[in-house]
């Protein structure tokens, strides 16, 4: 009997497969290399190669798999005892591998060798959750929060590490172009299929950067025409009605020159209100943006390349019954904004022997909106440009630097009685120096000069010690500033009977920073990836210029800060992949942050306490299914009340925004991917008796007031409230599905 078995395996000549797994020309080890459907399968050795023996006739498909690496799959025929020979090119997923950055330190290196922690996400990263803006697919990063700041119109800002949206500078292809009403606008519009990566540093970065990169920055990176794909298209639809459509592709331009193209659309028309306040729940929107990139080839491989982007936004959210014709009255209350902004992003490099970059970027913002009867007209144009030499000289890694940043701002509310236009040069120098075989220091300091504070010194120290050949501890201290540069969208002003005051010249706000980072990678060889990157980090501020909504509440003061702030806390992400096909990311962020001043200690608004953000990733390989379930957790935090009397939460409830997706992969170039979002169907009206004050009278018609102007409590409005939709701290979204489809030609 078993010879009977074995009779056809002794006739017929077994099959066999040899061959090598590169990327980037270089052997890659420990890649999971099977055929699908069979038990027939190996792992590549440490240079890259493979043997899989004794396979019976057939058509199989040869899948390649590894973390950090997208999957490998192609048909392989094997005939009458052939020995194939294959070479598997495999292309890396950028948030896990050991990537390249430039953000740490304006030059290119891997992120084990920067002696700054740089974080980095891939396109992969952002298609586990689609979302229609790169705002909103920061929610499930560690230490990164979208943060709304309107009820009524969406608008919202980044925070990082529990810090304001205005400490956290906002680059495009390394240009500080998004910042100021950019800020809150400028992220949404950029189409995720040009995405290369993004690069997050926690912590001052102002002696490269200057201005407002006082708590981190956040740089979004597109792709290099040449290596981007011919074309993609991705679209997908929700359950609420949101429509998104991205399309990028290629064209060469002759021999020399390649012009990457991009496209997003974004369109939401279905007024929805489920808390039933007759406000909508979600902000109506119609957006588009249209970018393209230039990139020309020269000799020697220098850079040239010229991007631009343009953005048109018509965003609208109020009463239920609001319709254009009633935008800027007061018989129905909408907040109506039209946005249109374009950018210019450039780099070149000198024809000289040394290596001498020229960067320049310009944008320019116009923005009307209305907030029921009161306007916000306001004009933004930003120039930047800057210089930079790079040198070595023996172990001494030189950067020398000029920039020039001109920033003119306009608008009709109060606070800005002129136009602010400034111009703030700099000069910077930064030298990375390997003093020790494993054992770097990077010295830096930047001098920038305002007219109206006069000379401003950042300096920057780091230190890494190389702990083995995928260990590094970093060790970094720095100082960060943001000149005076008040955004005064500021919605308890425009919305409420509130009047804008600056009790004094206001100072440039400063910040200290020390971080310790570690960052360990385990390749254990049966295919499993372990990645730990832990951080602890302090940050203290002087002159922080803070608004007072307390003391008066019918004013807003802005003064600095007399005292000090503190923003502490403990970070790590936790990266695991194993061989059949899960991957799991995990990170939590503990927060203590605190202003104090005369000796009180208090909370900011808005500022969690904890973090925690997850993303499962499963393979079902024979089915070409992924499934991918993300999420996030914030802890509590401290809510904007009118008064005492308020009756709404002071402090929220710990709360959960979780998804599911699956994806198909089996079809040719396409990609069929849908699921659910806010699978808890979380809203932040749960438990409270409202979320918008005085909904029902929103142009405080009806409201008493003494003489003081202070709000009288009456039978109508027993708890003394007036208008007020800042009352927020999560999406009003609840629970809803949605589906779309990829299309990609590499």
């Amino acid at each position: 009997m078993i010879s009977f078995f074995l009779f056809p395996f002794l006739i017929f000549p077994q099959n066999s497969i040899n061959g090598v797994v590169k990327a980037d020309g270089q052997a890659v080890p420990f890649v999971n290399i099977y055929l699908e459907e069979t038990l027939f399968g190996a792992a590549s050795d440490e240079t890259g190669t493979f043997f899989i023996n004794n396979i019976p006739d057939g058509i199989y498909r040869i899948i390649a798999s590894t973390q950090g690496y997208s999957t490998s799959r192609q048909r392989i025929n094997l005939q009458n005892g052939s020995q194939k020979q294959v070479t598997i090119t495999l292309y890396p997923e950028i948030e896990t591998l050991d990537e390249t950055v430039v953000s740490g330190t304006l030059k290119p290196v891997s992120r084990l060798a920067s002696p700054v922690p740089v974080e980095v996400y891939a396109p992969s990263f952002l298609r586990k959750n689609p979302t229609p803006s790169i705002f909103e697919a920061l929610q499930n990063i560690n230490g990164v929060r979208p943060q709304i700041n309107c009820n009524v119109c969406n608008t919202g800002d980044i925070h990082i590490n529990g810090l304001e949206g205005p400490y956290t500078l906002v680059l495009i292809d390394g240009m500080p172009i998004v910042s100021g009403l950019g800020s809150v606008y400028g992220l949404s519009g950029i189409p995720n299929a040009l995405i290369e990566q993004i690069e997050i540093v926690k912590g001052p970065a102002s002696s490269l950067y200057g201005s407002e990169a006082v708590g981190g920055l956040i740089n979004v990176i597109t792709k290099h025409a040449p290596a981007a794909p011919v074309f993609v298209a991705d679209n997908f639809l929700t359950g609420w009605g949101e429509y998104n459509l991205d399309l990028g592709g290629k064209l060469a331009i002759g021999e020399d020159t390649s012009l990457l193209l991009g496209l997003n659309y974004f369109n939401y028309d279905n007024p929805i209100d489920n808390n039933e306040d007759n406000f909508t729940d979600l902000t109506l929107q119609d957006r588009i943006s249209v970018f393209q990139k230039w990139n020309f080839a020269r000799d020697q491989g220098r850079i040239f390349s010229l991007a631009g982007r343009f953005y048109y936004e018509d965003r609208w959210g109020g009463e239920m019954q609001w319709t254009p014709e009633y935008r800027g009255g007061d018989e129905i209350y909408g907040e109506s904004i039209y946005t249109r902004r374009w950018e210019v992003i450039g780099k070149y490099q000198l024809p000289s022997p040394e290596n001498i970059l020229l960067s320049f970027s310009y944008n320019d913002h116009d923005q009307n909106s209305v907030y029921g009867d009161l306007p916000y007209l306001a004009q933004q144009r930003i120039g930047f440009g800057q210089v930079t030499w790079d040198k070595k000289l023996g172990k001494h890694d030189l950067l020398f630097g000029s920039a020039l940043r001109y920033t003119f701002y306009d608008d009709n509310t109060p606070a800005t009685s002129q136009a602010d236009e400034t111009f703030i040069p700099g000069v910077f120098v930064q030298d990375e120096i390997e003093f020790a075989p494993k054992q770097t220091i990077l010295l830096g300091s930047r001098l920038d000069y305002d007219q109206r504070h006069g000379t401003i010194f950042t300096p920057r120290l780091a230190y890494k010690y190389q702990i083995g050949e995928h260990a590094a501890l970093r060790l970094n201290a720095g100082s960060g500033f943001r000149v005076v540069n008040l955004f005064t969208e500021e919605h308890a002003a425009l919305t409420g009977a509130r009047d804008v005051v600056i009790t004094e010249d206001l100072d440039p706000e400063r910040s200290f920073n020390i971080n310790l980072n570690f960052l360990q990678k385990i390749y254990a060889k049966n295919g499993m990836f372990i990645g730990l990157d832990a951080s602890a980090f302090y940050t203290r501020f002087k002159n922080l210029i803070l608004p007072d909504y307390d003391s008066n509440p019918n004013l807003i003061f802005y003064d600095n800060l007399d005292g000090h702030a503190i923003s502490q806390g403990l970070s790590a992400n936790v990266d695991l992949a194993f061989p059949f096909g899960l991957k799991i990311l995990l990170g939590a962020t503990v927060l203590d942050v605190k202003e104090v001043e005369n000796g009180i200690e208090k909370r900011p608004v808005l500022t969690e306490s904890y973090t925690g953000t997850w993303n499962f990733s499963y393979e079902l390989r024979s089915l070409d299914l992924s499934i991918d379930y993300t999420g996030n957790l914030y802890g509590p935090m401290r809510l904007p009340l009118l008064s005492e009397s308020d009756p709404r939460k002071a402090y929220s409830s710990a709360w959960s925004i979780q998804n599911i997706q699956l994806t198909h992969k089996g079809i040719n170039k396409l990609e069929l991917y849908g699921g659910v979002k806010n699978l808890l169907n979380w809203t932040p009206n749960k438990g409270n008796p409202f979320i918008i004050a005085r909904a029902n009278d929103p142009f405080d018609s009806q409201v008493a007031r003494d003489n003081a102007g202070n709000v009288i409590p009456t039978a109508d409005n027993p708890y003394g409230l007036s208008f007020d939709p800042s009352y927020v701290y999560g999406p009003n979204q609840g629970i809803r599905g949605f589906m779309g489809v990829r299309y990609r030609i590499q």
